[in-house]
């Protein structure tokens, strides 16, 4: 498969002049259930800048879970942690260690979109339910994804709370500056061998996506390993969905020791976007956040020669990209900045890319050499390659 040259062609064409079904108006936020939500709260804050937002535990009249809600510009993420060994949260928990439960996708009608979805074949998680306080009401729904990952519509047009009912303001006199991060630009999972095609066809026939790119295991491979990875994007584009499934190596490629240690499909990485990529990369470095080794010194050498192609000229200094180990890549339409932290658990499974786009619609295809060599350097070191 080639890789399509303008990703931004397809969807403007696709859609036009057909009805959006399913009309997404973004992220709405990323639920994680995790073993202790108040530390976890605490790394991200300290190290990735979020901010205290909401909050609902036992001193709110939820008996059942503590969650904390931390903001940082467009992102929201939610934190959750079962408060007693009988919830079945901790059967997530025990099974995937700590990792993304919810993809929560913000939606002006959410009984319409479980509507539509469910008669469509979606297993549904979530009947559409009204929750009140006196700030308004919101209405959820939810359907079952890969894995044990679950999409919920968030209808909150009538709600001028914090966050949702049943969750209060978050106060709090330690709120780390923000390191920069503004907005998800797209999330990506991981499902088993031979998986892939059957949830490409989901998000299309389910959620009214499009497979607007493709990469086979010709384009993502090193010596050792391979993968492939189809790009799923809704209409107006403001939804982005790679699936990866493995591919036939020498030895386990990254995707393998992911299902292997999350056991099961599973959100694999968050890409957060940046307008400052280098000040965003260093404030996260002083903060102890751990990246992928940097490439090597050929891999900078040839990046001018990468951009010309395409006729870009590089506004950073290739010798501070090099120093923080920031990767390069260019299309038609310009060039992005991208660099891949190490898994942000004990298990080597979820991790975050922080990306910063200057005109470039792609996902980096040019660096999946590099990337995925670095990889491989730590399933080495973890014994897992």
């Amino acid at each position: 498969m080639k890789e399509i040259k303008n990703v931004n062609y397809g969807l403007e064409k696709i859609f036009k002049g057909a009805k959006d079904f399913l009309p997404l108006l973004g992220t709405d936020y990323i639920e994680f259930y995790v073993g202790n939500a108040k530390q976890a709260a605490y790394y991200y804050k300290s190290a990735f800048g979020f901010q205290s937002y909401a909050y609902k535990g036992l001193e709110t009249g939820s008996r059942e879970v503590t969650s904390y809600v931390l903001k940082q510009d467009k992102i929201r993420i939610v934190l959750t942690t079962p408060l007693s060994s009988k919830s079945s949260i901790n059967n997530h928990i025990v099974k995937h260690g700590d990792g993304v439960k919810v993809i929560a996708l913000w939606v002006d009608d959410a009984t319409r979109s479980w509507q539509e979805t469910t008669k469509r074949g979606a297993k549904s998680y979530m009947q559409p339910t009204v929750e009140k306080d006196e700030f308004g009401f919101v209405v959820r729904s939810g359907i079952h994804t890969y894995g044990d990952t679950v999409h919920v519509f968030v209808e909150r047009k009538n709600y001028d709370g914090v966050f949702l009912p049943g969750f209060i303001k978050w106060e709090s006199d330690y709120n780390p500056e923000s390191t920069g991060l503004k907005y998800i630009d797209h999330m990506v999972g991981n499902v088993g061998w031979n998986e892939m095609n059957k949830w490409v066809k989901f998000y299309e026939d389910v959620m009214g996506f499009v497979n607007f790119l493709s990469f086979d295991d010709k384009q993502i491979t090193t010596e050792y390993s391979a993968l492939m990875s189809k790009v799923m994007s809704n209409g107006n584009g403001r939804i982005k969905f790679p699936i990866n499934e493995p591919a036939e190596g020498k030895k386990k490629s990254q995707i393998e020791e992911y299902l292997d240690f999350y056991e099961g499909p599973g959100a694999q990485h968050i890409a957060v976007a940046t307008d400052d990529i280098i000040n965003t990369v260093a404030m996260l470095r002083s903060r102890g956040v751990e990246f992928l080794s940097i490439p090597p010194e050929e891999y900078y050498s040839a990046v001018p020669l990468r951009l010309e192609k395409h006729n870009h000229k590089l506004n950073e200094d290739i010798d501070t990209l090099k120093k923080l180990g920031i990767l390069i890549d260019a299309d038609e339409e310009g060039y992005l900045l991208q660099i891949f932290t190490k898994p942000v658990e004990d298990r080597p499974t979820l991790f975050f890319e922080i990306i910063q786009r200057m005109g470039a619609r792609g996902f980096g295809a040019g660096n999946f050499k590099a990337l995925f060599e670095a990889i491989e350097r730590e399933q080495l070191k973890r014994g897992t390659l």
